[in-house]
């Protein structure tokens, strides 16, 4: 048993992604999804890994006095580009380091030509979200309303708009090492090869648990979720709700 999780009666790690599998996307969890966690935690290592920064994940957490950093054992923000152990801030990596400004430069100048041009029902504001450890992408703009959210989804699931995005960003930009994951209901996010949720990974392999588990909701191929569901270091499970969540923790560990 890891030193640092010597109270746990389980040496597993069980990690989730947060939008559709703790909470309803951009919402906030529930009560019964808070309570959920702190009883599986005083059986297992907990940990969350999120492709957004710490502030959008501790916001739609924060339910009670339920704080990200203190009751989860890994708060991984950004793929865990950003990322916690038992509270304390683990080394960070940067985008920016990665690829150099020249070269971002022209990404983000073609991506924002690309948006204007693009004929689609609705557009808002921040259609680049520039992050620590990636850049988000989207057409309709993150400044979007719930419903707004919603009808682009369905829009985009009829008319391919993000898989089309990322396919001309993918060939104009061959050569920058990158990787496009769609996620989310609007956007999709930019990040370096091997910078996906399997980073977070990386945090943990000096623990030796005997099993990581990973509950994701976009776990299909070019999902957020699945190079992390699909990695043979985790056991994945592929849910369709934070209730589809609770009822498998409820069934797996005996809640």
């Amino acid at each position: 048993m890891p030193s640092s999780f010597a109270d746990r009666p389980f040496n597993k790690l069980v990690l989730f992604d947060m939008d559709g599998t703790l909470t309803p996307a951009r919402q906030r969890a529930s009560q019964e999804m808070i309570d959920i966690l702190r009883q599986l935690r005083k059986k297992v290592v907990i940990g969350i890994v999120g492709g957004s920064d710490q502030a959008k994940i501790s916001e739609q957490m924060q339910v009670g006095d339920f704080d990200v950093i203190r009751d989860f054992d890994y708060a991984f923000a950004e793929n865990g580009l950003m990322a916690y152990k038992m509270g304390q801030q683990l080394p960070s990596q940067s985008f920016i380091k990665f690829v150099g400004e020249d070269r971002y430069k022209e990404l983000a100048n073609f991506i924002l030509h690309y948006i204007a041009d693009l004929d689609i029902p609705v557009k808002r504001g921040t259609f680049i979200e520039f992050r620590n450890g990636m850049v988000n992408v989207s057409p309709i703009g993150r400044n979007a309303t719930t419903q707004e959210r919603h009808d682009f989804e369905a829009y985009d699931k009829q008319h391919g708009v993000r898989a089309a995005f990322v396919k001309v960003l993918q060939e104009k930009f061959a050569d920058y090492g990158l990787t496009y994951s769609i996620g989310g209901q609007i956007s999709f996010d930019v990040f370096p090869n091997g910078w996906d949720k399997t980073y977070a990974l990386r945090h943990v392999e000096s623990e030796r648990f005997e099993e990581i588990h990973f509950f994701g909701d976009k776990t299909y191929k070019g999902g957020n979720d699945y190079e992390i569901f699909a990695d043979p270091r985790t056991i994945g499970h592929s849910v369709s709700s934070p209730a589809d969540t609770m009822r498998i923790l409820k069934e797996l560990f005996s809640l």
